[in-house]
């Protein structure tokens, strides 16, 4: 029977029971479960839970389960990104948000099913197969963190962690109705991460609700000397948690209602922009021109960083690899096998953008062009407090719909991907439906800004019930 409860409301179960009960009733729900979420459970998650019972561990996350995206290492616990090319693979060590997770008291469940090196927006290109939506099971759940987003969905998992290089966070929370996080880069240490776009990518947490994200963003976030990119922050995202926006300046920005979107999804999305003004916000229309070059900016850039990011892998040190006479021979094979066709289109896509003669003409041009998706983002920002739009511009769509058209699958992450180039934060937020299928909302805020969209977010959660509703068929 699946269970839909706050970080809280595990904690008081905890209290009258104990977490080794509520760890075994999570995953005795995992059990019988149609979605494929999770790539691997992990066998000790019950000893930890019962540790923690013992020594009354007193922990902001004491006995609270949690699902951790399979790209984000986990020592003693098999971390695949969901490829074949690192089957087997366990590491040695755990990651940054890991080691907070574990100082919190929280206990992992498993790893979660995933887009291949996070490269994709339906989870469809898993080596695990792909993950279902709990709304609808013959549609996709998003990704890349699909896995993540639909067992919270579900009722699997209370929290999770995935991660957002284009909206890997935000799609997957839009199209499984639950609220993601995209922190500003930097926010959270990637310090175990393994990487797919160095430059773009952020670990977020997912939850049913406003409040519990605010709670994972305060245990894993903070300064890491081991992270050259890690910034030092000492906001405790908690005090957000306030309902009041009476004073709130709101910018929805034109081009992100532009062709291609649902006629449904606009209407939710507006709906909720009068429903701030009822609350007391304003708002006005903002312009952000650069916009439209943001999305094959971004596909250069992450092309680019992934083909020199997953040259390590070569089967010589971990996990799969095929035989071969010589080195060049055995990696050739590994890697035509090991790695799926998504994957080996980026890497190829991302080498020839590097290559000499086209370095210039695509590469450092795609640079520039996020320098001024970034500036159009700051300009926008100056007269507002955050911008709203849609998170995606459709609902989910079918599994198989898009994945033999690439161009179309990636045309889906528009709305997502100019927040990651400006590496500002951005959090998506239950706010209707369409044919029975949930709606995002997406709030955007300045750089290290978060403390804003959290209260925008939760005001409006605590004046709607969109984030109370739950998909039926896994009940």
């Amino acid at each position: 029977m699946a269970e839909w409860m706050s970080i809280l409301e595990v904690k008081e179960k905890i209290e009258s029971t104990s977490s080794q009960e509520v760890t075994a009733s999570y995953l005795e729900t995992i059990g019988k479960s149609k979605i494929n979420g999770f790539v691997t459970l992990w066998d000790g998650a019950i000893s930890h839970a019962r540790d923690i019972d013992t020594k009354n561990h007193n922990g902001v996350l004491a006995g609270v389960p949690i699902a951790i995206k399979d790209n984000i290492s986990t020592k003693g616990i098999q971390t695949t990104c969901s490829s074949k090319i690192l089957e087997g693979y366990v590491p040695p060590y755990n990651a940054h948000v890991i080691e907070r997770l574990i100082k919190s008291g929280a206990v992992i469940i498993g790893k979660t099913n995933m887009d291949e090196f996070a490269m994709g927006t339906s989870t469809e290109s898993s080596y695990a197969g792909p993950t279902l939506n709990p709304w609808d099971m013959d549609r996709v759940p998003g990704g890349s963190s699909g896995g993540s987003a639909a067992v919270v969905a579900a009722g699997e998992a209370p929290i999770s962690l995935g991660s957002d290089t284009g909206g890997s966070v935000r799609c997957p929370a839009a199209f499984c109705g639950v609220v993601g996080l995209k922190p500003t880069y930097g926010s959270i240490s990637r310090y175990g991460l393994i990487s797919y776009a160095n430059s773009l990518e952020q670990i977020g947490p997912l939850a049913t609700n406003v409040s519990d994200i605010a709670i994972l963003m305060d245990v894993v976030g903070g300064y890491d000397p081991r992270d050259s990119t890690s910034i030092k922050n000492e906001t405790v995202h908690q005090d957000s948690l306030v309902d009041d926006v009476s004073r709130l300046k709101v910018g929805v920005p034109d081009e992100y209602f532009s062709e291609g979107i649902d006629s449904s999804v606009e209407k939710s999305i507006w709906n909720a922009i009068h429903k701030f003004e009822d609350m007391g916000a304003t708002w006005e229309r903002v312009s952000m021109p650069h916009t439209r070059y943001a999305l094959a900016a971004y596909y250069i850039i992450a092309m680019s960083e992934a083909s020199s990011n997953l040259a390590r892998f070569d089967g010589t040190r971990y996990g799969f690899n095929e035989e071969g006479d010589n080195w060049h021979v055995m990696a050739s094979k590994t890697r035509a096998s090991g790695f799926g066709d998504e994957v080996k289109r980026r890497i190829l896509l991302g080498t020839y953008a590097l290559s000499a003669g086209y370095h210039d003409k695509y590469y450092l041009k795609a640079l520039k062009v996020r320098t001024l998706v970034k500036q159009d983002f700051e300009k926008a920002m100056a007269r507002t407090d955050v911008l709203i739009a849609p998170t995606m511009p459709t609902p989910a769509f079918k599994i198989g719909e898009k994945i033999e058209d690439p161009l179309s699958l990636y045309l889906t992450d528009v709305n997502t991907v100019p927040i990651n180039l400006a590496g500002v934060p951005s959090i998506s937020v239950p706010c209707g439906f369409a044919d029975g299928l949930p709606v995002g909302l997406q709030i955007i805020g300045s750089h290290y800004d978060e403390s804003t969209i959290i209260r925008a977010a939760y005001s409006f959660e605590q004046n709607t019930d969109y984030h109370t509703r739950r998909p039926k068929g896994v009940e």
